[in-house]
């Protein structure tokens, strides 16, 4: 199991920082995310739910890459950074995995879509995104395989230099999840 180590923050203008990421990091591709979640009805198996994400995947050669990813995560908020403890793994084909899920007692039920780019400096994993509904956002991640306080103290510290090296202050930073959000755009 890996454990990420994340932030997002709200931004101004994602055409600049979109040139600032091409100057900085090193660019990786575009992309476009549709995510399902699926729950039971008490909501007890998966308490932070299975996402399903269909994700497509343009790089800078042309070539395309589709993607149909199956996650589920154990998640947490510590001083407006995200912990999440992940496991995720691939599913084809994908109709016959939801027939898998509903015959376990799993129902469709929230979704969201993101386009966007990803970039790369020093390991951390940077996505300037558009979240339908909610605006743009930037996204920063470390991935490690420790999840002791040390790793956790040293993923934030890393996360927030490059997130000021971009700009970006740490009122920026939105600690809420992107369901949390929108939920309470649509009044669920």
């Amino acid at each position: 199991m890996v454990t990420e180590i994340e932030l997002k923050a709200h931004i101004r203008s994602s055409e600049e920082l979109k040139r600032k990421l091409s100057q900085k990091a090193e660019y990786l591709y575009a992309f476009e995310k549709k995510d399902e979640y699926w729950y039971n009805d008490e909501s007890t198996l998966l308490p932070s739910g299975l996402r399903i994400r269909d994700e497509k995947r343009i790089f800078p050669d042309g070539r395309e890459e589709s993607l149909t990813l199956a996650t589920y995560k154990n998640k947490e908020v510590r001083d407006n950074i995200e912990i999440n403890d992940e496991r995720e793994f691939n599913v084809a084909p994908i109709v016959a995995f939801e027939e898998f899920l509903r015959r376990i007692g799993l129902k469709p039920g929230r979704s969201k879509q993101k386009r966007g780019w990803a970039f790369l400096k020093d390991s951390i994993t940077a996505e300037l995104v558009e979240v339908k509904d909610l605006g743009w956002f930037i996204e920063l991640e470390i991935v490690t395989q420790d999840r002791n306080e040390g790793a956790f103290a040293q993923g934030k510290k890393r996360l927030l230099e490059l997130l000021s090296d971009l700009g970006i202050t740490e009122e920026a930073i939105e600690s809420r999840f992107y369901s949390e959000m929108l939920n309470k755009k649509y009044g669920v």
